[in-house]
């Protein structure tokens, strides 16, 4: 019996400590999603945006939060059922559940309106590169050319038609090129940033959905 004594007395020391550091993290989740809500603009999309990213990144401080709040109460109460502290788990778990399956479809859309919109503004950009090779086909676009490079002293003073030709493509391609590499970076940004917002946003507000309600349900079991 003296031998359980200390640990027995260490544990009730634990148990409000982990209670009141569960406590914190839940006001600090309820501070962090306060802000957004208090300039909330549901019709804005870059405002259903924000308010996703920042429930996604924060629940999981309010995961951990509620449960240590729960643990420090099977701590101190390693008997007793549903005590009130438990009561608060489970309807904060609860909560917080439900706001992790109502993100979902909000996530779902935005990143369909912003993959839209990114897909927009890549199109237009395969236009004008494709408009540029076009005109790069020109003849008379190509000699202008040589002879603006010719004028800009980017080319010898004796360079012949042929040559400023020659510049001229040269210049031409070199552009072309350019402006297929940007495309190229864009079109690997969007899918990074789709990716990012799917797997950062959809999925982990289902995952956390899940952890959510297995511990409103470990709170009252």
């Amino acid at each position: 019996m003296s031998a359980s004594a200390p640990g027995s007395s260490s544990t009730l020391r634990l148990a409000p400590v982990l209670r009141w550091l569960g406590l914190t993290l839940v006001v600090l989740l309820v501070l962090q999603i306060a802000v957004v809500l208090s300039g909330a603009d549901w019709a804005e999309a870059s405002f259903q945006q924000l308010l996703i990213e920042r429930l996604v990144s924060q629940a999981p401080m309010g995961f951990v939060g509620l449960l240590l709040m729960l643990i420090g109460s099977r701590l101190d109460h390693p008997v007793a059922d549903r005590l009130p502290i438990r009561w608060v788990v489970c309807v904060l778990s609860a909560l917080l559940a439900i706001a992790m399956i109502a993100v979902v479809p909000m996530a779902i859309s935005g990143n369909q309106s912003l993959a839209g919109q990114a897909d927009q503004t890549l199109q237009q950009r395969r236009s004008q590169l494709e408009m540029a090779r076009q005109q790069g086909k020109n003849p008379d676009n190509v000699k202008m050319l040589g002879e603006q490079l010719a004028q800009a002293g980017q080319l010898p003073a004796d360079a012949t038609d042929d040559d400023k030709a020659k510049a001229a493509r040269e210049f031409i391609d070199g552009q072309l090129q350019q402006m297929n590499d940007q495309i190229q970076q864009a079109e690997r940004q969007r899918n990074l940033a789709m990716n990012q917002r799917r797997f950062g946003g959809t999925v982990s507000a289902v995952v956390l959905a899940i952890a959510f309600v297995l511990l409103a349900f470990a709170a009252v079991l």
